[in-house]
């Protein structure tokens, strides 16, 4: 097993890691901050948004979405330092958003688990499409508690977690962004996948809180790799080029306010770079 690098500690609670110019940025959902960290572990503070949770990805043009789910909308953090609404998730559900990603045109998928976490009455999940220009229209569901998302490095698949079905599952994207051919791309059966990435051969990481691990499988369920942690896998990001390295987000789980402060952001050698979307 690797040792990890720790990068930092003290988060609250810490999730949705994306690299993005040469950094890991994640979103600190407890301390309700969006935070830019180096690879040397020098980190700021880019944006601060009231929620939980708040999860994050890129538009093309570099601007960032942030998940307001306390408000049911989608944030846009504008370059003079202002949080503007891109869309309006309400009208579709009034139950929690979730997890985000942004393909190449612009379109962004987010997605509800469907019930209120922790303590509802189970419920499926479903995702939406938002449009570049803020439409959204809804594009999956039956989704049982859809958690990470990634785009395939073609572009043509989209992957989710389906953390209470122990699997992860795709779609095919059609040239209007909406998704069909929904299919099983890989069996999780003693994981709860949560947080997930793919890399330029083709595999995903996908983060387990339970079993405090990150697995990288192959489209089928062959697993490559199984990486080691002391508390729970939230979710992980893959740097890009030379010398790739696996960033995971991970705490101890106490509920979605817990008494002290366990989060860190560490990093391992990982075989191959990231791909794809986020």
């Amino acid at each position: 097993m690797s040792t990890p690098e720790v990068l930092m500690e003290g988060i609250v609670f810490g999730e949705s890691p994306r690299w993005h110019n040469e950094q890991l940025w994640f979103s600190d959902w407890g301390a309700h901050q969006v935070i830019a960290l180096d690879a040397d572990g020098h980190h700021e503070v880019v944006v601060t948004v009231p929620s939980f949770p708040m999860c994050i990805d890129f538009l093309p043009d570099g601007r960032l979405l942030v998940v307001d789910s306390a408000q049911r909308r989608l944030l846009r953090h504008e370059p003079d330092g202002s949080l503007v609404q891109h869309a309006d998730l309400s009208k579709v559900s009034e139950k929690p958003w979730n997890d985000i990603v942004v393909d190449d045109r612009g379109n962004a998928y987010v997605n509800t688990i469907g019930f209120p976490f922790p303590g509802g009455e189970f419920a499926p999940g479903l995702i939406v499409l938002v449009t570049p220009d803020g439409n959204v229209h809804q594009v999956a569901d039956d989704l049982a508690f859809p958690n990470g998302m990634a785009i395939s490095p073609d572009g043509a698949t989209l992957i989710v977690a389906e953390s209470y079905a122990n699997r992860l599952t795709a779609y095919g994207i059609d040239s209007h962004g909406r998704l069909g051919n929904r299919r099983v791309w890989a069996q999780t059966p003693d994981d709860h996948p949560d947080g997930i990435c793919m890399d330029v051969e083709g595999a995903a990481w996908y983060a387990d809180v339970g079993n405090q691990r990150c697995v990288r499988v192959r489209e089928g369920g062959e697993v490559l790799a199984t990486l080691d942690l002391d508390r729970g896998a939230f979710a992980c990001a893959l740097s890009r080029g030379d010398n790739p390295r696996l960033f995971v987000v991970g705490q101890t789980w106490n509920g979605p306010e817990p008494r002290q402060p366990s989060g860190r952001v560490v990093a391992f050698p990982a075989p191959a770079p990231g791909a794809g979307k986020p």
